[in-house]
């Protein structure tokens, strides 16, 4: 098949994703420009933002691949992300904006001292780069699938893209990409479900809600309730989804540089606290989104023998016409690179701001800004 088109597609959208990128940054003439986009970034599109770096590739390939397999009972840990994500706003962003501090382990710095505070910056930077090489090379083998390439071409693809953008545009140029990235890889998720239901399921969503699928629906596992070491056996439980949900969203959304970076954009403590409560009900919904697409598949294929994560990608590539297939690549490489760009981002803000003025001091914005763009 002639994929001629696709490349042309993905082409065409990473060249513009780097101009909005290169140009939605504006000028900075400082690191608080570079690194907090002066405070003037609306919170609905850091919630977007927020939504875009918190998902990968592995979201979406592998969570249509969990309900194939199992049921939706995944998405009881999306209650534990709301729940953990107001915790954040009540107890932890007043105390950011409070302090008026530029990253999550400043304020480690002056409840506890500099070394704490870069103590917890190193950590920071060494479990981010070890995560999000482990990403990196997750979105190279479904693109290697798709577009026969290989895996270090692929890698640098994204890398190369994805630093133009960061480097030149700084925080607001990340966060406004993401927006269109995280509207471009919804968009592919949504045209692939619509071409399961309404191309390739006969009967469609009628067909999808038969009983012969109903267990497929399985939401809420409450078996705990006549069971109680269902708790313990069980992957996915009512209880088990809010409590660790909680716990995990208000580490990562809590006290994370990569999140809280991103809420320190925002205008005020009201539009952080709007920001990331509203990040948890539209993971909830794209959850939802993701997990229905594998129930969808798993009625157009029934049950085979196939590892769960290779199953939307063979969807992809065998089935969806020329032009639609690249507008899915392109989501593909835009859950890679928004969670990329805002590592590049969060990381090089923890540098500059937790672990440089140990060591060199100076007041020349210039030279602060040119060894942030490094």
């Amino acid at each position: 098949m002639n994929r001629s088109v696709d490349f042309i597609i993905i082409a065409i959208y990473l060249v513009v994703i780097a101009l909005i990128g290169y140009f939605s940054g504006g000028k900075q003439k400082s690191t608080k420009d570079y690194f907090l986009g002066s405070d003037k970034v609306p919170w609905w599109a850091v919630t977007f933002s927020i939504v875009a770096a918190e998902t990968s590739t592995l979201t979406f390939i592998s969570i249509p691949g969990l309900a194939y397999i199992t049921n939706l009972n995944f998405l009881q840990l999306a209650f534990g992300f709301i729940l953990g994500r107001i915790i954040v706003a009540v107890v932890l962003l007043p105390q950011y904006f409070k302090g008026e501090l530029s990253t999550a382990y400043a304020f480690l710095g002056k409840r506890f001292g500099t070394e704490t505070r870069s103590f917890a910056s190193v950590v920071f930077l060494f479990t981010r780069l070890l995560a999000d090489g482990v990403r990196l090379f997750a979105t190279a083998i479904p693109l290697k699938i798709l577009l026969g390439i290989d895996y270090p071409v692929a890698i640098l693809i994204i890398a190369v893209i994805t630093l133009m953008y960061t480097v030149t545009g700084g925080v607001k140029g990340v966060i406004w990409v993401d927006v269109a990235q995280m509207s471009v890889y919804i968009g592919g998720a949504i045209i692939s479900l619509w071409f399961l239901i309404d191309v390739f399921i006969p009967g469609g969503f009628s067909t999808i809600f038969i009983s012969d699928f109903s267990h497929k629906f399985n939401f809420l596992n409450i078996d705990f309730l006549q069971d109680p070491k269902s708790l313990f056996n069980d992957p996915y439980t009512l209880i088990g989804g809010i409590i660790g949900g909680t716990f995990l969203s208000m580490a990562s959304h809590g006290t994370d540089q990569l999140i809280v970076q991103r809420l320190l954009v925002t205008k005020n403590l009201k539009a952080a606290r709007k920001a990331v409560i509203a990040s948890g009900i539209a993971v909830f919904i794209q959850f939802a989104l993701f997990l229905f697409i594998g129930i969808a598949l798993f009625v157009y294929y029934g049950q085979m023998e196939i590892r769960s994560d290779e199953l939307f990608p063979k969807f992809i590539i065998e089935n969806l016409p020329v032009g639609v297939t690249g507008i899915i690549i392109a989501g593909l490489f835009a859950a890679a690179m928004s969670t990329l760009a805002g590592s590049i981002s969060s990381l090089s803000s923890s540098v500059v701001f937790d672990l440089l003025p140990k060591y060199f001091s100076g007041t020349d914005e210039k030279k602060n800004l040119f060894s942030s763009r490094l």
